[in-house]
């Protein structure tokens, strides 16, 4: 049983990651491969409040947050006037200054080390530190998001949003600014990715750079990609699939070694297939380019 709730928990964070990356590639047509540099951010500032300043969770949280959100103005701020390609390769940069700083600053993230010791949430005194607590608390945060999503799907912003990813010189047009909405599009992204990042912090109570480099980054594009980009059922498909996929292969009796290779080799002939046969992904509304 606290197998499952432990895939659940993982379900959870990787449902969230995917509806953040999908805030940027789905609404806004930013190919972004910096995705793990925000859920690094909110897992670090968590880590960081809460190990060696002494925090809760929801002081830390808010820490988190507000990490995520000035590090996505200054790139949104830096990234404003490229497109396309090389808006995806300010991304790759931006992926590559996070791992660096990360790998590198020990005084404050303890390097390859690590850091360990992550307390776990409390509501009203009670400790969130099993499966079944983890699970729920969890299934609430994605909740949230999928609320958030509800209302904010049918809001003028998110239309303004939407078509900055499919005409510009119309959204120019019509004497709208572009990167403002772009701008706005790229902090809720980081929000939602940095909500993701405290939740794996404090479930795993410890991190460490290998969890947050640009393979994660293209992990979370890809389920984007294979899921379908601009609907939210989307990004919910592809986390399944890749959460559970490992789980069908259970079945085969495959030792854990040659296991978690097919994993990634069918994942990754999945994404083939669906790159050829149906380009916008399962449930996709927009063709990622």
């Amino acid at each position: 049983m606290n197998y499952l709730l432990h895939i659940t928990v993982m379900l959870e964070i990787y449902i969230l990651l995917a509806l953040s990356a999908n805030q940027k590639v789905g609404l806004s047509g930013l190919l972004s491969l910096a995705q793990a540099v925000f859920y690094g951010i909110g897992a670090y500032a968590a880590a960081i409040t809460i190990t060696k300043l002494g925090f809760s969770y929801w002081l830390a949280l808010p820490t988190a947050i507000i990490a995520c959100i000035i590090v996505g103005l200054i790139f949104s701020f830096l990234a404003a006037k490229v497109r396309n390609l090389y808006f995806s390769l300010a991304t790759l940069a931006l992926q590559i200054i996070f791992f660096s700083v990360a790998y590198n600053w020990i005084p404050v993230t303890n390097g390859p080390y690590g850091i360990s010791g992550i307390t776990s949430p409390e509501i009203f005194g009670l400790g969130i530190n099993s499966p079944p607590s983890f699970a729920l608390f969890g299934g609430l945060w994605v909740m949230l998001a999928l609320l958030f999503y509800h209302w904010f799907l049918k809001t003028p912003i998110c239309r303004l949003i939407k078509a900055t990813r499919d005409d510009q010189i119309a959204l120019l047009a019509l004497g709208k600014n572009p990167n403002y909405y772009k701008r706005i599009s790229i902090i809720i992204s980081a929000i939602i990715a940095g909500i993701a990042g405290t939740l794996y912090a404090t479930y795993t109570t410890y991190i460490d750079p290998s969890s947050f480099t640009l393979d994660e980054s293209i992990l979370i594009l890809s389920i984007v990609l294979i899921g379908g980009a601009g609907r939210i059922i989307g990004p919910i498909t592809g986390a399944a699939i890749y959460v559970l996929l490992p789980e069908i292969l259970k079945f085969l009796e495959m030792p854990d070694g040659i296991a978690a290779n097919m994993r990634m080799i069918l994942f990754g002939l999945l994404l083939v297939m669906i790159v050829r046969f149906k380009p916008k992904g399962i449930f996709g509304k927009y063709l990622i380019q």
